[in-house]
């Protein structure tokens, strides 16, 4: 569904589920260059499951218009303008790579209105390094075959997921350039990965965060190593890892035991971080 969120439409997808203000909600925000398709197992079974599912575009990705974020804080504005405009007070947050500083913004800003953090592939700080982000404006083809390369550590997914024999690097690919190719205004490769290299306050946000946190992380992650979280994890008063063997893009090889990590941690009684 299309929600009005600072004056342009912010797309959701709900795995065909009507809004019931009476179920909880959960916001699942994906990564750069990547759009609400990442989470398609996790989102159709929570909304299958008592759940609200809110899998958005950001801004200026694909399905919604507006300015794509310049900055984690800007995007985690249109986070909190979503909870508003659905009128939504407390919901459970999960974000991927980006997705999830975005999400530990949010819960840092807005302790009240987070429940659950769960932060996916994280990273703190989230440094790109210079070669990446010369080649997200100059040569964004290459680019994007460097990002697979350090995001992917298996040819093919399980077979929960796209079925037996689905090259990942191929379709993380097209989801790539058609990410890129959805907004002509903005270079939303460029923007999105200096976002998150140039953001400056992960221990101070982690410091402030209320609610339960869990970090999900990829042993064989070279985009954001497991070691990379520890600053995080130190700074979290309710902190649960798990770790599985995948890499950057678990969501996508680690399909179900993914599910069953968010699944689990969503049973989290909300007053356990009291």
């Amino acid at each position: 569904m299309l929600i009005t969120v600072n004056n342009a439409p912010l797309y959701a997808y709900t795995a065909g589920k009507p809004f019931r203000p009476e179920l909880p909600s959960v916001v699942l925000i994906h990564g750069a260059l990547h759009d609400h398709s990442v989470w398609g197992l996790q989102s159709r079974y929570l909304a299958n499951h008592q759940y609200n599912v809110l899998a958005i575009d950001l801004p200026g990705h694909c399905k919604s218009a507006g300015n794509a974020p310049e900055s984690v804080e800007e995007a985690a504005q249109s986070i909190v303008g979503l909870l508003d405009a659905l009128e939504i007070q407390q919901a459970a947050l999960v974000g991927h790579s980006m997705g999830s500083l975005i999400a530990l913004e949010v819960a840092a800003q807005h302790p009240a209105r987070v429940s659950h953090l769960a932060m996916v592939g994280t990273a703190y700080p989230m440094r790109v390094s210079p070669a990446l982000l010369d080649a997200a404006q100059n040569a964004q083809s290459k680019g994007i075959d460097m990002v697979n390369t350090y995001s992917l550590s298996m040819m093919a997914p399980p077979p929960s997921l796209m079925g037996p024999g689905t090259w990942l690097h191929g379709t993380n690919k097209a989801l790539m350039h058609r990410v890129l190719g959805s907004n002509r205004q903005a270079n939303v490769f460029y923007r999105s990965f200096k976002a998150c290299d140039s953001y400056a306050r992960g221990d101070e946000a982690m410091a402030q965060v209320q609610c339960p946190t869990l970090f999900l992380l990829g042993a064989s992650d070279q985009m954001t190593p497991p070691q990379g979280a520890k600053s995080l994890m130190a700074h979290a008063r309710h902190g649960k890892v798990v770790t599985l063997k995948a890499g950057h893009s678990l969501l996508q090889e680690a399909p179900d035991q993914a599910l069953d990590a968010l699944r689990d941690f969503l049973k989290t009684p909300v007053n356990a971080a009291a």
